[in-house]
């Protein structure tokens, strides 16, 4: 139980990280190139599926590297 709150305090400081440097350098996630956004005149529709694959490939790369015993 102690190491799996340790790496996910590593995970969480490592997202940390991402995120201010992701705003620093002007790539926002949740708002990567290929999202698709529709603005239609009283309504607005998002769907970041850019962000979903992104996001995907590292959960699963964590998670493979954590069942890899």
């Amino acid at each position: 139980m102690g190491r799996l709150l340790i790496y996910i305090g590593f995970a969480l400081i490592f997202l940390g990280v991402l995120f201010i440097i992701g705003e620093r350098t002007g790539i926002r996630f949740g708002r990567l190139p290929g999202d698709i956004v529709y603005r239609g005149r009283n309504t607005t529709f998002y769907f970041p599926i850019v962000t979903c694959i992104l996001l995907s490939a590292v959960l699963t790369l964590i998670s493979w590297l954590l069942n890899r015993r």
